[in-house]
């Protein structure tokens, strides 16, 4: 017997029906004799909708009552789903997360979880029932309805399935696993047995969107393993686990992509002490979040060019504070770009095999493609390409490290 935290999706509860079929999901891990909860997003376009109520009625919201009505699409989802499940005949009921309670911080429409206390819920899956929680809610320190943010669901999973000492935590989505690269562009693109929780960090952070970043670091803390895998096929998923459960690691264990980027490139900057400082600060007091920095120096030594990347969304509000500052930075001229793409190569054989950047490198070439920024990890080379050239950058990529016809 062992204890599961079950995870559906958006997709996967997009309406009654969907509902029941989880429920049919649930019931053959419970007639295996395993423990079960079950985590739950809000039913598909549901968030958006009361997003949409909340912008309308208060652009300028408050973050506290923001949660109040964003939180509910889960509460809903999760009491449907017990109803479905007792309809089975299981023994189930809704947790909601001030019940749990599943603490968090103050910080509302994103808040982190600062401890989950799961005694209550080990004894009544212990009795027998089936524990059914919304997921993406907590409660702050003042009491008060908080959210984790889009796409908070996974942490939810995640951080409770720690708490319970789960066995595995299952990801169920409207995909059949992890794959070596996104296959609407790559049709040779296959699933992965086995990823490990660097690996999924680093894809989770450079685009990939199957798991997010915050529960993929919080699984890889607590060493809970998850299995993604589809509520629509009955086939197993992928394991992302630690990296000693896997047996021979690959050179490359997949090519991600995100057209989540923008770069802004300041021209003849002072090439003195403290000016990125004085460049950075200013958007991190801004809560812009920069990535990939180069920075190319004059023959005379003593101006720079700088150039790096931010969100796209994040574009607009960057190029005011850098204009604002401008006297103070004391470039000659300020220049942006969202028709760029980051393309990344990730696999944790990268630490014991020499020559990986230089293979990306030519590739990219022979297809006459631009590199403009280049960054890297232990595990991770990632480029910045004009986007007209993403799928035949990946394609090329995934072909060349000898991730095709698996």
């Amino acid at each position: 017997m062992a204890r599961l935290v079950l995870k559906f999706g958006g997709t996967s509860v997009g309406d009654p029906d969907r509902i029941k079929a989880v429920a049919l999901r649930v019931k053959v891990e419970v007639d295996a004799g395993h423990e079960v909860a079950v985590v739950v997003s809000a039913m598909s376009g549901v968030t958006n909708r009361l997003v949409g109520y909340v912008d309308e009625i208060s652009p300028l919201y408050d973050a506290r009552e923001y949660d109040v009505v964003v939180s509910s699409g889960e509460q809903v989802t999760s009491g449907l789903l017990a109803l479905a499940l007792q309809e089975l005949g299981l023994k189930a009921r809704s947790w909601q997360g001030w019940q749990i309670p599943v603490h968090t911080d103050t910080a509302h429409a994103k808040a982190r979880i600062t401890s989950i206390d799961g005694d209550m819920l080990i004894a009544s899956m212990k009795s027998g029932e089936v524990v059914v929680v919304p997921g993406f809610q907590g409660v702050s320190p003042d009491g008060r309805v908080s959210t984790l943010g889009r796409g908070g669901s996974d942490t939810s999973a995640v951080g409770l399935a720690a708490a319970l000492n789960a066995d595995r935590c299952d990801i169920y989505t409207d995909v059949e696993g992890i794959f070596t690269a996104d296959p609407r562009i790559v049709a040779k693109a296959h699933k992965l047995e086995k990823i490990t929780f660097e690996e999924m960090l680093e894809m989770a952070s450079v685009g990939a969107k199957v798991l997010q970043t915050r529960a993929v670091e919080m699984a890889m803390k607590h060493a809970v393993r998850i299995q993604v895998l589809s509520s629509f096929a009955n086939k197993p998923g992928t394991l992302v686990v630690d990296e000693d459960e896997v047996v021979e690691h690959e050179l490359v264990s997949g090519i991600a992509y995100s057209r989540d980027e923008a770069k802004i490139t300041l021209a003849q900057v002072a090439d003195r002490p403290g000016v990125a400082a004085r460049i950075f600060g200013p958007l991190a007091d801004a809560s812009v979040n920069v990535d990939m920095i180069v920075q190319n120096v004059s023959d005379n030594g003593k101006a720079t060019d700088l150039t790096f990347t931010v969100t796209r969304s994040d574009l607009e509000r960057a190029l005011d504070i850098l204009k604002q500052n401008k006297d103070d930075l004391g470039y000659q001229a300020l220049s942006s770009d969202s028709d760029v793409v980051k393309i990344s190569v990730i696999g944790v054989g990268m630490r014991s095999h020499a020559g990986v950047a230089q293979r990306m490198f030519k590739s990219l070439a022979d297809e006459g493609i631009n590199i403009q920024v280049i960054s890297t990890s232990e595990i991770k080379v990632s480029v910045l390409i004009a986007e007209e050239f993403t799928e035949r950058a990946v394609r090329a990529l995934h072909t060349v490290y000898g991730l095709d016809g698996e």
